[in-house]
């Protein structure tokens, strides 16, 4: 019987986020969680919590901060689990850098880059698997602002192979995460003690100002509604949907 999403979707859309863990792991085998920021690493902490065969796997793009990588080591210490590392195609890769160079998104915008380097990947990834969970929240950006608890991933789902994504944190701040990071002792990037609040590629990622909203620094040469990379593509707007899934 396939998954009733929107059900799911109504009844989960107050719930605790361990509630809607608990809802992903019990109607999914095959599940994962993307991991690489703050709000990731508290559903790896609820996850290791509450159990369950959930894979963890992070989008290796090979422009990391050193922290990040870092980071990950820790997470993978700390929890005693293991993480995945998803890396891009080589030979597309040096094609992108032979044919455009190391930094040609600060001219050319930030995705066809961002294909090559996470898209790709990440197709892989979520092609063994029949759901995902994500650190999505709805005050991150303009292009969150109504991203569901549970929704069909229109934009990775193949003819055959429909996807369910789960946002157990949609409706959480940024402060209700960094409470649940102090209460709880997770570990976190180190970046974030230096002005960093959503942390990407190094080249894409700059510290922001106090007054700045969290994810002004990410792409910052591009106007806000345009900061997705593709992983989250259906915030933006469904003709967006078919270049993602006709690319890699």
């Amino acid at each position: 019987m396939a998954y009733d999403v929107d059900n799911a979707a109504r009844s989960l859309e107050q719930a605790d986020p361990r509630d809607i863990i608990r809802e992903a792991v019990a109607g999914f085998d095959r599940i994962a969680l993307s991991f690489s920021g703050a709000e990731d690493v508290v559903l790896v902490d609820m996850v290791a919590d509450l159990g369950g065969d959930v894979q963890i796997f992070c989008l290796d793009t090979g422009r990391l901060h050193p922290e990040t990588y870092r980071f990950l080591d820790k997470v993978r210490d700390h929890y005693g689990m293991d993480i995945e590392l998803m890396f891009p195609d080589a030979e597309a890769v040096q094609q992108l850098v032979r044919e455009k160079g190391l930094f040609s998104f600060y001219r050319d915008g930030h995705q066809e880059c961002c294909a090559v380097r996470k898209i790709e990947p990440l197709r892989r990834k979520l092609a063994t698997v029949d759901a995902w969970i994500t650190g999505q929240r709805r005050d991150q950006s303009p292009t969150r602002a109504e991203v569901p608890v549970v929704q069909n991933d229109r934009a990775f789902s193949a003819p055959g192979h429909p996807l369910v994504k789960f946002n157990p944190l949609a409706n959480w701040s940024s402060e209700q995460v960094w409470a649940y990071i102090a209460e709880y002792q997770v570990p976190y990037n180190e970046l974030h003690e230096r002005g960093f609040k959503s942390i990407g590629c190094e080249p894409c990622t700059r510290p922001v100002a106090p007054h700045e909203h969290e994810r002004a620094g990410r792409w910052w040469w591009e106007a806000a509604t345009q900061k997705e990379c593709g992983l989250h593509i259906t915030n933006i707007r469904e003709a967006d949907i078919k270049p993602v899934r006709e690319s890699a």
